[in-house]
């Protein structure tokens, strides 16, 4: 057990962070009321049973994801999928290839299972894109799986299907966590559909906002999946069945939750690439989608940029020492306009005192 990561020290800091008005660091839409939903207490089916591998939910996700119920694996949430994920491609002291910088849960999930972690860039000059060279020159025969984010935490840069595809080609599976996919500007279909290396994961979570459900799924071919559920089996034998039945409930409703979020994104982004271009202390490729972006702090350090804006501007960021880049900051740009807006004025505000 020397040495082994039992932790995510990122997590265990975004939860314990005292609550402001203008959080910044929130990397999700605003949370979606479901009493909106008219739904009532039968529709939860509170009998006290559970039900194994659910079906309903699977083949509510495959519609939604253009898949077979058989390439679908419930868990509870991202986090959960991706650690049955990694936990069904990879055995101690296995090579897994990470993406860098990246979030920081997809490492310490690595190292709990006995990875040997190595990285490949993804340039803050470049804007964070995808480059299959890189990742080319990066993986070795030793390497049993490539892991990466589409849309990209922390930069919300978006990876196309032929950067993707030549990826998959290289031979290891390649894990993509795809929970910020349905921000992307335009409507972009999961890269399980790019070949039997991929594996996808992805929730409810950040763009419908619905972190309360843990509705998450993996997305694999069924032998890759049957070997997911097993493990599921091991870690929870089934999910929680009034959540399973919401889900669908809000699966089957996905238009109407999201109704209006990719307005609020685009004007959100707009905001936040006016105020990036207007001060000469920040460098931030234009965000051309997602609900994340990952400035560089030119002058200056975010965690002493981030103490100000909590203690005298009830607003927050997330320090960039958490993605491996101490000289950046990510903020989210999901919350209400006028919430946005003024933390980024209250952000701007911040960056005078200190320079």
């Amino acid at each position: 057990m020397s040495g082994r990561v039992l932790q995510s020290d990122y997590m265990h800091w975004a939860k314990n962070q005292h609550p402001v008005t203008y959080a910044l660091s929130s990397s999700e839409v605003a949370h979606y009321p479901l009493e909106r939903l008219g739904i009532a207490i039968a529709d939860l089916a509170l009998t006290g049973a559970s039900h194994y591998r659910y079906r309903p939910l699977r083949e509510a996700i495959g519609a939604k994801e253009g898949v077979p119920a058989e390439w679908v694996v419930a868990a509870d949430g991202t986090s959960m999928a991706n650690m049955l994920a990694m936990a069904a491609l990879i055995a101690p002291g296995d090579e897994v290839l990470v993406e860098h910088p990246t979030y920081e849960p997809l490492l310490a999930v690595a190292r709990f299972l006995g990875a040997r972690v190595t990285r490949f860039a993804r340039r803050a000059e470049a804007g964070f894109a995808l480059d299959p060279d890189a990742v080319r020159r990066a993986v070795t025969p030793a390497t049993k799986a490539i892991v990466l984010t589409n849309l990209h935490n922390p930069s919300g840069a978006l990876a196309d299907s032929a950067a993707l595809r030549e990826i998959g080609a290289l031979g290891p599976h390649v894990l993509v966590d795809e929970v910020y996919r349905d921000a992307a500007a335009a409507p972009q279909r999961s890269a399980v559909h790019l070949g039997g290396r991929f594996v996808a994961t992805s929730s409810l979570t950040k763009v419908y906002g619905l972190s309360g459900l843990r509705c998450g799924w993996i997305l694999a071919e069924p032998e890759l999946a049957e070997r997911i559920w097993r493990l599921n089996e091991l870690f929870a034998v089934s999910q929680a069945h009034a959540d399973e039945r919401l889900s669908c409930i809000a699966l089957a409703n996905l238009d109407r939750i999201s109704e209006g979020t990719q307005v609020l994104l685009a004007r959100n982004r707009a905001l936040a690439n006016a105020f990036f271009a207007s001060r000469q202390e920040l460098h931030c490729a234009p965000l051309a989608g997602g609900i994340t972006a990952f400035p560089h702090l030119l002058r200056g350090d975010p965690g002493t940029l981030d103490a100000l804006l909590r203690d005298k501007y009830d607003t927050s960021i997330v320090p960039g020492r958490w993605f491996e880049m101490p000289d950046h900051f990510r903020i989210g740009l999901g919350g209400p306009t006028p919430i946005v807006e003024e933390g980024l004025a209250r952000l701007g505000r911040a960056l005078d005192d200190l320079s």
